[in-house]
């Protein structure tokens, strides 16, 4: 059973997303918080699978709530999804470097918000179907200046080639494609660069393929 904590100041909000998620065999919701602080309790007392965080709360707003959650080794297998109105907030990408494994609109489809919830509990990147490549290279040019690549020493050239790709967004199933390989080996090359990279998920991957200078914005392959 994946169990998901709601984190959102709209109380109609945390309904709606209640009534899917618990209608659902293998999700259910352990508890809602209406700001930072009370998700950060909850998630301490309740060790949820997920929390689907508002980005834009009260008191302590939701990046604060994502730090407290991503960099607490305690927490280390609680993923969080922000929510937010826009796909073009400012604070999206900054989500994403904060230690989030994706993000999603509200007004998100209920299916796509149920393979989101999915699909994070598994270790993918989530990301609206609307947010392009060409978005993630924007805040990422945003973000900082890229940092030199020695933090990619590890890395053979086939794992950095594969970090690229998934800084591009690139699926599994696409990046074999593009490599001519089986989608289990594209996955295990993913695996193996998030191991030595330290990287939480493939969120973070996506990140750090940017400020590595490994992608550079507005490349697309």
């Amino acid at each position: 059973m994946i169990r998901v904590v709601l984190a959102d100041d709209q109380s109609l909000v945390r309904a709606g997303f209640r009534a899917l998620l618990d209608a659902q065999p293998d999700i259910e919701v352990a508890g809602e918080a209406a700001d930072g602080e009370e998700a950060l309790r909850l998630v301490h007392e309740l060790r949820p699978d997920v929390v689907l965080m508002d980005i834009r709360m009260p008191g302590l707003d939701g990046l604060a709530a994502t730090r407290g959650v991503t960099g607490d080794p305690d927490l280390a297998d609680v993923k969080v999804v922000m929510l937010t109105t826009f796909e073009l907030d400012e604070y999206v990408f900054e989500a994403i470097r904060s230690g989030a494994s994706g993000f999603l609109v509200k007004d998100t489809e209920p299916d796509e918000l149920l393979r989101a919830v999915r699909a994070v509990v598994d270790g993918d990147a989530l990301l609206s179907p609307g947010v392009t490549r060409r978005l993630i290279a924007e805040f990422a040019a945003r973000s900082k200046k890229p940092a030199a690549a020695g933090a990619l020493s590890e890395l053979t050239e086939r794992e950095r080639e594969v970090m690229a790709l998934v800084g591009l967004g690139l699926t599994n199933e696409e990046i074999a494609r593009r490599l001519v390989v089986s989608p289990l080996t594209a996955k295990t090359h993913v695996s193996r660069t998030m191991v030595k990279l330290g990287a939480r998920d493939r969120a973070q991957l996506v990140v750090l393929a940017y400020e590595s200078g490994l992608v550079r914005p507005g490349w697309l392959g």
